[in-house]
């Protein structure tokens, strides 16, 4: 461990940031995967480069607002992490850091202050399906705006739907094989309501008692991932009391950042007397699809009906299920065993849509630009159906897509599962 590196006085965290810059080797295989060097062509917009630009902030012999453009630039997507033979945990380096060095940025009061709204209403589903739907009577203004305020008009839906109820229990149909408890999510209670109502369809179609535990609130992902340590902290520590491990099969999300926040407890509470509590609660906790292809997998998963017409459907590796929670097998499986469903590949299908959660806010040019280049990528492609497992990708792709000309309908993994189940398809 590099014990030239002063950070290690914080503590855990440090110790947490010492240990993944010792790790890399610099040899370069990180470079194709990450979606702003294939962009931008500029060694210090890498991941080896921000490794190297952090070690210097942290030695203190580069100022932090001479590195912060570069690091402000990652999308946090950790496709490195995929690429990395030597096993960097780049992605719990990047957070350590911002956490790190937040409280010392100097920002201007108009980014603080939209980081402040973005932090505030994310997390709030009922708040932010009332800026949705303000911004819906703006949308029309946006070409006219500032990229800053144009940005989050470009990605509305066409129409916010109406936010449902949210059952605290949905019983099994049947013979009950499970219980499970429910993270419900922020942005896509207002957003896209049907992803969760379609959760709750089909795992209690497959004898799955689902509870939405009271108390539980955002995951806290947002916040860690743009340096709110503290506000991280609360909204993880609310969770863990909301949900209690011991009573449930597995903790499920239904939104790939979602999943990869929680599974990241014991990282944030690392070397904090509340570590030992995020491990039994990560433990526990499984993407909807993972849950889905176990069933899937024991043979409990109820037959699927065949599709109406041969469907082609184009699937789309959220970064934070494939590289943050290694799970790439389980949604095709899944999508595989709809009769009359032929799945297909996405060129650069590990390169990130642009979405990586407040990132198509903070940074809408490159995100743009990431997303054009992911909507031209699937609809090469020509399929009738885009699935995804996660809401920031969906209102990215859909956006794109639709900017694109095509009417391609962009749907959650577990959406095409439930027409399936009800002979939609």
């Amino acid at each position: 461990m590099n014990h030239d590196i002063p950070a290690l006085a914080l503590g855990p965290q440090g110790e947490v940031m010492a240990h993944a810059i010792d790790a890399c080797v610099h040899c370069g295989f990180c470079l194709p995967a990450c979606p702003t060097y294939a962009l931008l062509g500029d060694e210090m917009d890498s991941p080896r480069g921000r490794i190297v630009l952090m070690k210097e902030v942290l030695e203190g012999s580069l100022e932090l607002e001479d590195a912060a453009p570069h690091l402000d630039r990652c999308l946090g997507c950790q496709g490195c992490v995929t690429a990395c033979p030597s096993g960097v945990p780049y992605g719990e380096l990047i957070t350590s850091f911002r956490g790190w060095s937040e409280p010392q940025r100097e920002r201007t009061p108009l980014d603080r202050a939209k980081r402040y709204a973005i932090l505030k209403a994310l997390p709030a589903p009922k708040l932010f399906s009332v800026a949705a739907r303000v911004g819906q009577f703006a949308k029309p203004l946006a070409p006219a705006l500032p990229a800053a305020l144009k940005a989050p008009l470009d990605l509305l839906p066409e129409h916010v739907p109406a936010m449902q109820p949210q059952p605290r229990v949905t019983p099994a149909r049947g013979q009950r094989r499970g219980r499970v408890a429910f993270l419900a999510g922020c942005a896509q209670q207002a957003l896209t309501p049907n992803f969760n109502a379609a959760t709750l369809r089909v795992l209690s179609r497959n004898g799955i008692e689902v509870v939405i535990p009271e108390g539980q609130g955002c995951c806290g992902a947002a916040a860690l991932h743009t340096g709110a340590r503290d506000e991280a902290l609360r909204l993880v520590r609310a969770n863990l009391a909301a949900f209690n491990p011991d009573e449930y099969d597995a903790i499920l999300s239904n939104a790939a950042g979602c999943g990869a926040g929680l599974k990241e407890y014991p990282v944030v509470l690392h070397g904090l007397p509340d570590e030992a509590q995020a491990q039994a609660f990560a433990a526990k906790v499984q993407d909807i699809s993972e849950y889905l292809a176990g069933l899937l997998r024991d043979g409990e998963l109820a037959p699927l009906m065949p599709t109406r017409e041969p469907v082609k459907v184009a699937y789309h590796d959220a970064c934070h299920l494939a590289h943050a929670q290694g799970v790439r097998s389980a949604p095709r499986e899944l999508l595989r065993a709809i009769p009359g469903v032929t799945l297909t590949e996405i060129p650069e299908g590990d390169l990130c849509c642009g979405s990586a959660g407040t990132y198509n806010l903070e940074q809408p040019e490159l995100a743009n630009q990431l997303g054009q280049r992911k909507a031209k990528n699937i609809l090469g492609t020509q399929p009738d159906l885009i699935a995804s497992g996660n809401i920031g990708c969906h209102t990215q792709i859909q956006s794109h897509v639709r900017r694109q000309g095509s009417p391609v309908p962009v749907m959650h993994t577990v959406e095409v599962l439930d027409l399936a189940y009800r002979g939609e398809l």
